[in-house]
C-alpha cells in the first residue's frame, strides 16, 4: 500500500473517531448537563498537556530528522572516499590501478543494485558487500610502493579505504528504526490523552467545533506518520538515496 494512502487513511480515521465519539457523547449526555461552562482547572490541564505533548513531538521529529541527515552524510562520505580511492590509484602501475578501480566499481555496483534493496527489505547490509570492500582494501594495502611518488600516495589511499569502511559501518547501523519502542508508546499514549482532553472541554456538536476537533486529530496523526516515515532512513518514503554513488560512479546502476 502506498505511503500517501496510509497517511490519508490515518488522518481520515482520526477525524472519524473524534466525530463519532463526539456525537455519541452528545447523544448519551444527560438533559441537565451544562455545556456552556468548563472548569478552569480542566482548561489549565488541557493547555499544559498540549504544550508538553507538542514539545515531545518536536523533539521526536528533530531526532528522526537528525538520524536521517546523518545517514545521508554517511552515504556521501562513503561515496566520496571510494571515488578518491579510484582517482588516486592512477599513480600506480596500470595493472594495479585497473584492478583497484574494477573492484571499487564492483563494490559500488553491488551497493546500488543489491545491497540498497536488502537494507530496505531486511534492515541489514549484505555479506557480499563486505567481501567486495575487503577486496578493495586488500588491493590497496597489499601493494608495495616502488617509488617515492607511489609511497606518498599509499597512506592517503589506505586512509580513504578506512574512511569508506567506517562510513559503511555507520550506514549498517542506520538501516533499522531509530526510535525505541518505549518512545513510540509515549507518543501514541500522549496522542490519545491529548485528543481525549478535547472531550473534557465539553465539545458540542456544532459544525465549527467538529471541524476543529477533526483537524486537530488529523494534524497529530500526520505528525506521528511523519516521525514513523523518517524513523527508518533507508526503507520508507522519505529515504536516503543512492544519488551520491550514482553521481560519482554514473555506470554503477547499469
Amino acid at each position: 500500500m502506498p505511503e500517501w494512502l496510509v497517511l490519508t487513511l490515518a488522518m481520515l480515521a482520526a477525524c472519524v473517531v473524534v466525530v463519532i465519539i463526539t456525537l455519541l457523547r452528545h447523544r448519551t449526555a444527560s438533559d441537565d448537563e451544562d455545556i456552556t461552562e468548563t472548569p478552569d482547572v480542566i482548561e489549565y490541564m488541557t493547555m499544559w498537556i498540549g504544550v508538553v505533548y507538542a514539545i515531545v513531538l518536536g523533539l521526536a521529529i528533530a531526532g528522526v530528522w537528525e538520524a536521517r541527515s546523518a545517514a545521508e552524510a554517511d552515504v556521501q562520505t562513503e561515496a566520496v572516499a571510494l571515488h578518491e580511492v579510484s582517482e588516486r590509484a592512477r599513480v600506480y602501475p596500470a595493472d594495479v590501478r585497473d584492478r583497484i578501480r574494477a573492484d571499487v566499481n564492483a563494490y559500488v555496483g553491488h551497493v546500488v543494485t543489491t545491497e540498497w534493496k536488502a537494507m530496505a527489505d531486511h534492515g541489514e547490509v549484505t555479506d557480499r558487500g563486505t567481501e567486495l570492500l575487503d577486496r578493495v582494501r586488500a588491493d590497496v594495502t597489499d601493494y608495495e610502493p616502488r617509488s617515492d611518488f607511489e609511497a606518498q600516495a599509499y597512506q592517503p589511499l589506505v586512509d580513504q579505504v578506512a574512511l569508506a569502511d567506517q562510513a559503511r559501518n555507520a550506514r549498517a547501523q542506520s538501516t533499522g528504526a531509530t526510535m525505541p519502542g518505549v518512545v513510540w508508546f509515549g507518543l501514541i499514549a500522549g496522542a490519545v490523552i491529548t485528543i481525549g482532553m478535547v472531550f473534557a472541554l465539553q465539545i458540542r456538536r456544532t459544525t465549527r467545533e467538529l471541524v476543529l476537533a477533526g483537524l486537530f486529530s488529523a494534524l497529530i496523526a500526520f505528525l506521528l506518520f511523519l516521525i514513523w516515515d523518517f524513523d527508518a532512513p533507508f526503507s520508507r518514503g522519505v529515504a536516503a538515496s543512492t544519488d551520491p554513488f550514482l553521481s560519482l560512479f554514473p555506470g554503477a546502476g547499469d
